[in-house]
């Protein structure tokens, strides 16, 4: 694999920077609901579980109006995906400019392996909303502006295997939502750890 890169290399046009997404722009009042809205959702999800809460309930708590929370977020999988935005940041924002291995500054290889163990941390804590998000309807997953952040991220990574693109897609396959937590019951996260370091390793 190449060295060290968090910018484009030859076959990667666009900047990891630019696949980012801004955060909405929207008058305060609008900005207060979203804020309220947000905030009773992921409590109740906490305390609930994604599956048993519904939008009615997320809109009495927040004091907005169905309505309101419909044409906003749609349903509840837009509902994941506004909640998971800012965790998603975090990762991109330390992949982009926090320390090596995540960060810019160690060997490619070890880039992959850090952001591969990161990004199964964020998906397990974050496992049943990222798993709406990703299977709302046929190829959800690959819609959300995210993917192609980690997609491109893993394919300069990888640059310099034959066909960079199809290995990122064939590694970030492996951390799919639906998939992981099929896998989790029966293999446990230790397990799915140790075979995703693997499948990176050879790579290396």
């Amino acid at each position: 694999m190449s060295g060290d890169s968090s910018g484009p290399r030859s076959g990667f046009a666009t900047p990891l920077e630019l696949l980012r997404t801004p955060p909405p722009k929207e008058r305060a009042d609008a900005a207060r609901n979203r804020t309220a809205v947000l905030d009773a959702a992921a409590r109740l999800f906490a305390e609930h579980g994604v599956a048993a809460v519904s939008m009615d309930q997320i809109a009495t708590a927040a004091g907005v109006g169905k309505g309101t929370l419909f044409r906003r977020f749609g349903d509840k999988s837009g509902l994941a995906v506004a909640l998971l935005d800012t965790r998603e940041q975090t990762l991109q924002e330390a992949i982009l400019h926090g320390p090596p291995p995540l960060g810019p500054g160690a060997p490619a290889a070890e880039r992959l392996a850090a952001f591969v163990d990161a990004y199964l941390d964020y998906l397990l804590e974050h496992l049943d909303l990222v798993r709406m998000s990703e299977t709302a309807s046929p190829g959800a997953r690959y819609r959300i502006g995210a993917y192609r952040f980690w997609h491109r991220h893993a394919a300069i990574l990888l640059d310099g295997v034959p066909d960079p693109d199809h290995a990122a897609h064939a590694l970030l396959a492996a951390l799919a939502a639906e998939h992981v937590a099929a896998l989790l019951p029966e293999l446990g996260e230790a397990r799915i750890r140790g075979g995703l370091r693997r499948l990176t390793a050879r790579y290396s």
